[in-house]
């Protein structure tokens, strides 16, 4: 459990770290991490199973909403399961609606685990989670290696076999990708913030989904792929107040003008 702890803070630490940073970490996570591939196409035509034993084309999953993708396996001790832990809050914290709203797939990155793990894994969290929507809109897959290395390789999700620990060493992070299918979002880490989740999956859905306060939100806040978080953008909203000003002052000159004239005319038609 002890090396567990090891690997997963390290994998933690590389998920962080650009490729170029990472020659000074141990070689069991060398070259672990998660590339940007942002607007990448997701190969949808891969076959996985699903928590049933059902084997599922990954396009089924996507139609008309976005995708929250995340890779973990499912027998892993430590961080798959904060990852899985970090969703589950800002899901429930995000109030848009699980499986109305958006869709979330999780793919087991170990070709060894069967279907019912998988199943094992969904029961598990479905009971936790406290949000609203249905959780038929969660879906927990497993695959043959070839598939997981595609998708994964596709997404920027790199990850390598510990043969001593048996286990995987990766990264801890999160995709949200379009309705059809191309990468939008990275969110990183095991703690996602509820409203940086939401605007992702507004934005995703080309704002088919949310509010109108989400739209004002997303001229305030800008996506920052190197942080993989939304930062306040000072700019738009200099800007924005600036044109309600323009617009204000343009409104009251209109008013004075108009006023003005109302009153000359008024004074015309007196009688002298």
């Amino acid at each position: 459990m002890r090396r567990s702890n090891i690997l997963g803070l390290l994998a933690l630490l590389s998920a962080m770290s650009a490729p170029a940073q990472q020659y000074g970490l141990p070689a069991m996570v060398r070259g672990v991490g998660i590339d940007q591939n942002l607007n990448a196409q997701l190969p949808l035509e891969l076959t996985f199973k699903d928590e049933t034993g059902q084997i599922v084309r990954l396009g089924q999953y996507f139609r008309q909403k976005p995708v929250i993708l995340a890779f973990v396996y499912y027998e892993c001790p430590m961080l798959c399961n904060m990852v899985l832990n970090g969703l589950t809050h800002s899901m429930e914290k995000s109030t848009l609606a699980l499986g109305k709203d958006f869709e979330v797939v999780t793919v087991s990155i170990n070709p060894q685990e069967y279907w019912k793990l998988a199943a094992a894994k969904k029961l598990n969290y479905i009971e936790k989670y406290q949000g609203t929507g249905s959780p038929d809109g969660w879906h927990f897959l497993t695959g043959q290696e070839e598939n997981i290395k595609k998708l994964a390789d596709a997404a920027g999700f790199h990850y390598k076999y510990e043969p001593i620990s048996k286990q995987f060493a990766h990264a801890s992070g999160i995709m949200i990708a379009t309705p059809d299918g191309r990468i939008a979002r990275y969110f990183y880490g095991i703690e996602y913030n509820p409203r940086d989740l939401r605007l992702g999956l507004v934005e995703a859905s080309q704002r088919k989904i949310g509010s109108p306060v989400d739209a004002i939100m997303l001229f305030c806040f800008h996506y920052d792929p190197t942080t993989g978080k939304y930062g306040f953008v000072i700019m738009n909203v200099i800007r924005t107040l600036g044109s309600a000003t323009v617009i204000g002052l343009g409104a009251m000159l209109f008013i004075f003008i108009r006023r003005d004239r109302r009153r000359a005319h008024d004074d015309l038609g007196r009688p002298a």
